[in-house]
């Protein structure tokens, strides 16, 4: 005889599981948050490690050294090249310094007709802010030392894990099918196989993106006239991984470098309404095409991860909020009890029949009742 569970027992266990995952992650955080970065790396070389294996018949172990070292060479160029943008810009800092006080001049004599506040309260303030800047600047540069070891270390560990992942990976694949009865192992695999391909299509998708977006910016601030164009479409693109986040960020950088740099107001202009229009290219076809074509996952739940991961991990977070919310998705679909979880995850249907609201609820019902577990 069949028992039914409560709602009630089933809402308690899962708001307890789900506790339970963020608690776990959030005092995981140093250990969880690399390997998932290892992760999204080892899948996306899985296919070059593959090929070394297959074509020129070397060994695992060394097939992945290869990869590896192939990654870090395109990672040296990206740094190489940001590295020259921003020295040319810290050549340039005297005249940024001499442009910026001509703005902050211009901001006071604003501020004092705009709202009456004469220029020594003004002073006053910016003096006291001053003055607990530099109070802090030890703090500062001790704490920004230490953030970019951490981030050295973080990438050290990252790739240490990403050749063990793609070294053990049968292992690995192993492990997961013993751990499910063998009634079971046939939809374990094929889970594991959509996770790999769904994540490696993602991020190859990413990475298309991001070239498309600094190549529109660099080619669109060139033709405008703004300064450091090409470091600038390279923060863009970069920027624009963390969705509606980053191109806000990229907008406020973008629009700091122009000023700056003496750009005239009609060039802040165009530059404003060329990321607008880039902004508008990307989120309505590289979104849905190059990416949300590999990850069908609706805004609100891609909105909320976003959110969620930033509590949890901060801007690593932030990242990994997607495909983590990705590979559920898969998990969810193929479970039979969870098919309504990886639904809601999901995208709704593009066409939405003109229905009234009798047929609307027959069909919505009958919908539903498809996802209820058999």
């Amino acid at each position: 005889m069949k028992v039914s569970t409560p709602f009630y027992t089933k809402l308690a266990m899962i708001l307890f599981s789900m506790i339970s995952i963020v608690y776990i992650s959030i005092i995981g955080k140093f250990i969880l948050a690399p390997l998932l970065f290892a992760f999204l790396l080892a899948m996306l070389l899985l296919p070059i490690a593959s090929l070394l294996e297959r074509k020129l018949h070397l060994s695992r172990s060394l097939a992945s050294t290869v990869s590896i070292l192939f990654l870090l060479i395109i990672i040296g160029l990206v740094f190489f090249l940001i590295g020259t943008q921003i020295s040319n810009l810290a050549d340039d800092w005297p005249k940024f310094q001499k442009q910026f006080a001509n703005s902050g001049l211009e901001t006071q004599r604003w501020i004092s007709r705009t709202f009456n506040i004469n220029f020594r309260d003004q002073m006053d303030y910016l003096n006291t802010t001053t003055d607990k800047i530099k109070s802090a600047s030890t703090s500062m540069i001790g704490a920004t030392v230490l953030s970019v070891s951490s981030v050295l270390l973080f990438l050290v560990f990252v790739l240490i894990e990403s050749f063990f992942i793609l070294q053990y990976r049968r292992h690995l694949k192993k492990f997961l099918l013993a751990l499910f009865n063998q009634s079971h192992a046939p939809v374990v695999y094929d889970i594991i196989q959509q996770v790999q391909s769904i994540v490696r299509k993602y991020i190859v998708g990413l990475m298309l993106q991001v070239l498309i977006v600094a190549t529109l910016c660099f080619v669109a601030f060139s033709l405008i006239g703004i300064e450091y164009a090409l470091l600038l479409g390279i923060i863009a693109g970069l920027f624009n991984i963390i969705p509606y986040i980053g191109i806000l960020t990229a907008f406020i950088f973008t629009m700091a470098i122009a000023v700056g740099s003496a750009a005239s107001a009609t060039q802040l202009i165009f530059a404003a309404g060329a990321m607008i229009g880039v902004h508008l290219v990307d989120s309505n076809f590289l979104l849905p095409v190059v990416v949300g074509s590999k990850v069908k996952i609706n805004p609100l739940i891609t909105l909320l991860g976003i959110i969620l991961g930033e509590m949890i991990w901060g801007v690593p977070g932030m990242f990994l909020s997607i495909p983590i919310i990705a590979i559920v998705k898969i998990i969810f679909d193929r479970v039979e009890s969870t098919k309504p979880w990886g639904y809601l995850l999901g995208e709704e249907d593009a066409e939405v029949p003109q229905v009234t609201m009798q047929s609307e609820k027959e069909e919505l019902l009958h919908e539903a009742q498809a996802l209820k577990p058999q």
